[in-house]
């Protein structure tokens, strides 16, 4: 008798390389034979993850597989109310993913019917339900509802007694009464299982009152255990009309919405105006990004004990991004994604950027926005939840454990790529989206998945995937893999070299600044406003803070005077000499600090000044002031009386005061994510698996001889640069190589391996002497030679 295992050793390579395509988790690791795979596919959490990925039409035709006698395709298509061809290709569909198998005959595969313990919401037969009923209990029903059985009782005539009298119910149902009938409605598409009280009590036709004990005493429930009652298939099907399912389709709903309210210019296409308004946001969230990475560089946000980001620290970049809290958190949670922000230690850390933000600095906007949106669409963070309570209402923050959602990468994936097959010009509502979702993955489905995809819609527009409700060009090639940059540069604003500086000392900046201008004019001048256009103000307190990071008055008019595209007018410029001829004339140090200038009537003024009482001077000399405050204090103090005094070294020199920047590196773990397409395998680790498990197969039944011998001699010897290089070029052409390999007690070995990868310090490939698909450390392979296939 065929048994699974012996369908999957007669798959050919295709079908195998198919399956496991499909259930990846079954070759994690690779059994040791077919014989293995068969039981690792039919474990509990195995089948459970197969069925999670099969959509509703799918899933109701297996369903319809365990609850017909001879599921062939044409009564599957009668049962569900299909074509015959669109319940054959299921049955394909459900044979690729090996939950249903058989030569001669389709039966579900093991386990399947454990999983699904009631399908198409129906319960179990009625010789099955009422299989536990002592024999006097059943003579007791079939006498009620028939005749007093003759003869010896026997539970099994019984039984098939009482089924044929539930084949056809309806004599029974209307015997039993209306309210009856009710109760009877709300099982009748499932579950197929209520709860009562005292399910098990002696009960007959005579003496029933209530509705479920006239249902029970005439077999139309049967009692589970004392409190679970359970209507029986042949009833279920009676009241269903023959039907298994309500509304099952075998295509997915269709996509509804408005019409996209895109303005055109004239010649433009829609295409080109949805990418130009998806452009635009993109750009804004890269700006919004590093403004807050650039100011957490100089001033970090401590990290909470709980490790999350503070509720007072969200709303500061809440107000410096002028932004809404959730579109705060969102820009938060993408950068820690992208690898761009960490935390600097487990106790008393601060909010840091990485080494990795100065490398995204030095790319463009398009490449910076492609590492924040595959940052995005791989994380499991979801910052919609963030200022929420969780089920032990406590705050969910940003950044932190809390906020994290297994299901939200695959999520986001599939909302994107509803929005992918949308029509042209079209804007798909939310509730569209959420039935598609709910019939591609019946399983999943739930309230989280309907948060998650309103999240999910608005986090796409905020960060540059749509516009206009409209998934972007840009947006479909990362989902397809591709690098998305060249599509966004091309609708991204060009950056400008030039502002518009105004006499009331102003600039405008037409549009995004080059990376060193950006810097220069945030450093020596106050935004004033953003928009299509930025407006800076440029005040003495601007200039100061140029100066103080060391700036010349000579460096800022010349970099203005290069930058401008108008002279530059004379009130700029008498500012910045004014500040500047002031600028350094005091002399802060630490004594704890003091001041120091060439002027002693200057002195004279600050001590004559009742405003300077709290600085707390004492004069040591004509030309130096001491003071108990600290010099950053003394600093403050001494700008609030309109004075613009510098720090001083120990050394006379004068110190820079803006602050330093702070990098923290990133936890071993942590990784800048890239996209890859969710539930697949490296084809070449599959196809080593499927030559694995044929292998193993073999060895089990016919011995070890069969596995490949390594050449005589001593293993090879290569350089380790040269090891690494011809591994790489043999996973390239797919060629077999002859290693040496050390194993942890220092033993040399030769082994015949077809690379399949290598990487993170590991040689992964199929290891033909051994018949498995095997991880080698690269260090310890001592050489590399290539050998006839």
């Amino acid at each position: 008798m065929e048994t699974y295992a012996d369908w999957l050793r007669a798959r050919d390579d295709a079908d195998l390389r198919a399956l496991l395509s499909a259930r990846p988790e079954l070759i994690t690791p690779v059994p040791a034979d077919l014989g293995a795979l068969a039981a690792r596919a039919a474990a509990p959490a195995a089948i459970s993850r197969a069925l999670d990925r099969l959509d509703r039409f799918t899933l109701a035709v297996l369903e319809a597989v365990l609850v017909l006698p001879d599921p062939a395709p044409r009564a599957l298509a009668d049962a569900i109310g299909v074509t015959e061809a669109e319940a054959a290709a299921a049955l394909d569909r459900l044979r690729g993913h090996g939950l249903v198998w058989g030569s001669e005959r389709t039966a579900a595969a093991p386990g399947v019917r454990q999983a699904l313990p009631h399908p198409a919401g129906l319960g179990p037969p009625a010789r099955e339900v009422f299989a536990t009923y002592p024999t006097e209990r059943l003579v007791g029903l079939i006498t009620d509802l028939d005749a007093k059985p003759r003869g010896f009782p026997d539970a099994d005539r019984l039984l098939r007694r009482l089924a044929e009298l539930l084949a056809d119910p309806e004599p029974l149902i209307a015997d039993a009464g209306a309210d009856a009938r009710a109760a009877l409605a709300q099982l009748t598409w499932g579950p197929p299982v209520g709860r009562v009280a005292d399910a098990r009590r002696p009960v007959r036709v005579g003496t029933a009152a209530t509705p479920i004990e006239r249902l029970l005493a005439r077999g139309l429930l049967a009692a589970e255990d004392d409190r679970t009652v359970t209507l029986p298939r042949e009833v279920a099907l009676y009241l269903r009309g023959g039907r298994l399912f309500q509304d099952v389709t075998a295509q997915p709903p269709p996509l509804t919405g408005r019409p996209g309210s895109a303005p055109a210019r004239p010649g433009e296409r829609q295409e080109d105006v949805v990418a130009r308004a998806a452009a635009g946001a993109a750009f804004t969230a890269v700006r919004m990004v590093e403004d807050l990475l650039e100011r957490w560089g100089l001033d970090p946000p401590p990290m909470l004990r709980s490790g999350g980001l503070a509720v007072r620290d969200l709303r500061a970049a809440t107000a410096l991004l002028d932004v809404e809290e959730w579109q705060a958190a969102l820009l938060i949670e993408t950068a820690y994604a992208a690898g761009l922000l960490t935390h600097s230690g487990e106790v008393d850390g601060e909010w840091l950027p990485t080494p990795a933000y100065d490398v995204w600095l030095l790319q463009d906007t398009a490449g910076r926005w492609t590492d924040l949106a595959h940052g995005w669409l791989r994380s499991d963070r979801v910052a919609g939840l963030v200022g929420e309570r969780d089920d032990r209402d406590r705050l969910i923050n940003a950044l932190g454990d809390a906020a994290v959602r297994p299901l939200a990468p695959s999520t986001r994936v599939a909302v994107l790529r509803e929005l992918a097959e949308a029509e042209p010009g079209l804007a798909v509502d939310a509730d569209a989206v959420r039935a598609r979702l709910t019939w591609r993955r019946p399983r999943r489905s739930g309230p989280l998945r309907d948060r998650l995809v309103d999240w999910t819609l608005r986090e796409a527009a905020v960060l540059g995937l749509t516009g206009f409700g409209q998934l972007a060009p840009h947006a479909r090639d990362l989902l397809d893999g591709a690098d998305p940059a060249p599509g966004l540069d091309k609708h991204l604003p060009r950056p400008v070299e030039e502002i518009l500086i105004q006499g009331d000392l102003t600039a405008v900046a037409p549009g995004p600044l080059v990376t060193e201008l950006a810097r220069e004019l945030a450093l020596a001048a106050d935004v004033e406003s953003t928009g299509g256009a930025t407006v800076y103000r440029f005040t003495a307190g601007s200039i100061r803070r140029a100066l103080d990071a060391g700036r010349t008055a000579d460096e800022l008019t010349a970099l203005l005077t290069r930058h401008s595209a108008t002279p530059l007018p004379q009130p700029l410029t008498y500012l910045i000499e004014d500040v500047a001829r002031r600028h350094g004339a005091l002399r802060v140090g630490a004594m704890a600090s003091y001041v120091r200038t060439d002027s002693p009537a200057v002195l004279d003024e600050i001590l004559a000044d009742r405003r300077a009482a709290p600085l707390r001077l004492q004069r040591l000399a004509p030309t130096v002031l001491a003071s108990a405050l600290s010099r950053g204090e003394l600093l403050a103090g001494l700008r609030s009386l309109g004075l613009a005094p510098v720090a001083e070294s120990p050394e006379g020199g004068v110190i820079i005061t803006r602050p330093d920047a702070h990098r923290a590196e990133p936890p071993p773990t942590a990784e800048i994510t890239r996209l890859r397409a969710e539930a697949t395998a490296d084809e070449a680790m599959v196809a080593a698996a499927v030559r694995a498990l044929r292998a193993g197969d073999e060895a089990a039944r016919f011995g070890a001889e069969h596995a490949a011998s390594a050449p005589s001699g001593e293993p090879p010897r290569s350089p380790a640069a040269a090891t690494v290089e011809l591994l790489r070029d043999a996973v390239d052409r797919g060629a077999r190589v002859w290693i040496g390999y050390l194993d942890q007690q220092g033993q040399s070995s030769s082994r015949i391996v077809e690379p399949v990868r290598v990487e993170g310090g590991y040689l992964t490939g199929y290891d033909a002497t051994r018949a498995a698909v095997q991880r080698f450390a690269l260090h310890r392979i001592t050489g590399v030679s290539e050998i006839d296939s």
